[in-house]
């Protein structure tokens, strides 16, 4: 078992690492009409009051029919996404180092 081997530093290094991977989801300049939520997978709805919404920025963009926004949305849920991918994949390289 990797975590079993592993110095107390590098277990504090990867939980540092997974710390960012929930930040990894937030988009810079925040969901459309309202850029104070920065959440790619989740928000309250725009147009549903306090009801969440799952990838709302997609979710909405659909829901409006608008098609040029769903594509721009996608991409940019799919850019956090990879970010936390990165993320994951890098702490779980340092766990799997040790030996």
């Amino acid at each position: 078992m990797a975590q079993a081997s592993a110095s107390a530093s590098t277990l504090a290094a990867v939980n540092q690492q997974l710390v960012k991977v929930e930040r990894a989801f937030l988009l810079a300049d925040g969901l459309k009409n309202r850029p104070w939520f920065k959440h790619s997978l989740y928000a309250p709805g725009f147009y549903t009051g306090y009801g969440v919404k799952t990838v709302p920025g997609v979710r909405e963009a659909l829901e409006q029919s608008t098609w040029q926004d769903v594509d721009a949305e996608i991409t940019r849920v799919a850019a956090t996404i990879q970010r936390e991918a990165t993320l994951v994949h890098q702490a779980a390289v340092e766990l799997t180092s040790v030996r």
